[in-house]
């Protein structure tokens, strides 16, 4: 295994073409439901979203859906959302109740499975046992603050399943995180085509041009580790790759004084994504102009400010979790934990993403967006999953409304007779070559295979 005290140097690697099947078949997307979705541990909900006994989520996946329920201050249980009478569905969204109850021929079961009414039962002349009478329960398990299920009861547990991400996230405790805000959308798109695009950074000159002024083309070091893959910067195209160069050194290196230009990043990243910075760090930035002499370096800066931010955040009731610079260094700055999570960790505060298939439509998914972040106790505030279906920048700022943009352009796209398939990156899109490999093993066909030359 790689040293993970530091980020990895830029290596060789297989150049794949990515088949064109698992975006765009139909029937693959029927299989998913299978041979994917009922045998992977994926995270459902969080646990601050059902904090009293009784609260429960529904949560839908393909055609499938299971209710999460709170039903002891200790234990939460995952069911699968059906009425054992006719089939009706018994829950949608999110909700308080002392009751699964069915609007059909009114069954109902108690909030731990137990069937609670059966209409006329005598009339099954005893066929009907408790055990038969049950809902089915699901695996659960918990961590970082998420609940994940899986549908497999033979599946291996889930801190096997997470143990690269326990490793390098939890350190970060976002588990004491709450949601800061949570979106989502429909997008016209393959569920895996649109997470794709999350997963790496190698699109991030070209999406987001703006991100990218006064420097060059940014390289990236990428790292896998069981089904899971993560990323970070490396620095400049053409650069040595020992050390990564954030946006404001670059910019610090190009003559602009680096406080201003550390303010003026954060201010521009708070404004246009409303994530991975805090409102914390950019008040205390905005006052490195007056703390710093003229003349202060990039190092003195971002150290000043760790340093200001921290005492900021402490001031109203925020401790940062002990994480070190190395340890920072190798978790890099984005994480795709398979199958359809992406998590960007930083010590205050989490974006994360998390797409879905729409049904069984392989032109069609459920994307959702949400940050989460510390709060002094008692004072987080009270959000709900909103509903924006225009993708727009007014809706979702710009940095979000720039990805969105290339999601239906890239799914008619893969329908071309002139496209052959994927072709990323060896090197800084090996989190997407990986993703599919895995996937591959899931489902049994659709792993990239070498590119022969010239094709």
């Amino acid at each position: 295994m790689n040293d993970m005290s530091k980020p990895q140097p830029r290596a060789e690697a297989t150049p794949v073409v990515i088949p064109v099947e698992p975006f765009v078949s139909r029937d693959y997307a029927e299989a998913e439901a299978d041979k994917l979705w009922a045998r992977v541990w994926q995270a459902a909900c969080r646990l601050e979203e059902i904090p009293r006994v009784g609260d429960y989520v529904t949560y839908d996946i393909g055609e499938e859906s299971i209710i999460i329920v709170r039903i002891s201050a200790d234990e939460v249980r995952a069911m699968y959302n059906v009425c054992l009478h006719r089939g009706r569905r018994l829950t949608e969204g999110c909700g308080h109740t002392n009751q699964f109850y069915c609007r059909f021929h009114g069954w109902s079961w108690n909030i731990d499975g137990t069937n609670r009414v059966t209409i006329g039962a005598e009339d099954w002349q005893g066929a009907l046992t408790d055990e038969s009478l049950t809902m089915k329960r699901v695996r659960v398990g918990h961590w970082g603050g998420w609940v994940w299920i899986n549908m497999d009861p033979d599946a291996e547990p889930l801190e096997t399943f997470l143990a690269p991400v326990i490793r390098q996230l939890g350190p970060f405790e976002i588990d004491k995180m709450r949601y800061a805000w949570r979106q989502w959308l429909y997008f016209p798109c393959n569920w895996k085509a649109a997470l794709g695009a999350f997963s790496e950074s190698y699109h991030v000159h070209a999406s987001h041009p703006q991100l990218g002024r006064g420097m060059g083309v940014m390289a990236w070091w990428c790292q896998t580790e069981g089904a899971h893959m993560w990323h970070g910067p490396m620095g400049e195209r053409g650069g040595s790759g020992e050390k990564a160069k954030g946006l404001s050194e670059a910019r610090g290196e190009a003559g602009k004084d680096p406080r201003i230009a550390v303010a003026e990043d954060l201010q521009s990243m708070w404004d246009t994504l409303r994530g991975v910075t805090t409102e914390t760090f950019v008040n205390a930035a905005k006052r490195l102009k007056d703390e710093l002499p003229e003349g202060a370096s990039m190092e003195q800066v971002g150290n000043h400010l760790l340093m200001s931010a921290k005492a900021d955040d402490a001031a109203r009731g925020v401790i940062w979790p002990e994480v070190s610079p190395e340890h920072l260094a190798a978790t890099g700055i984005d994480w795709h934990v398979f199958p359809n999570s992406v998590f960007l960790p930083s010590l205050t505060t989490v974006l994360c993403y998390r797409a879905r298939p729409n049904g069984k439509d392989p032109d069609s998914c459920i994307f959702e967006v949400c940050v989460l972040e510390r709060f002094p106790e008692g004072e987080e505030p009270k959000t709900e999953w909103v509903f924006e279906a225009e993708p727009s920048e007014e809706k979702w700022r710009l940095i979000l409304a720039q990805d969105f943009s290339n999601m239906a352009a890239v799914q008619k796209g893969m329908k071309s007779r002139g496209y052959q398939g994927a072709r990323p990156n060896p090197i800084e899109e090996q989190t997407v070559i990986h993703f599919h490999r895995v996937l591959a093993e899931y489902m049994g066909t659709g792993a990239p295979v070498p590119i022969t030359k010239g094709v």
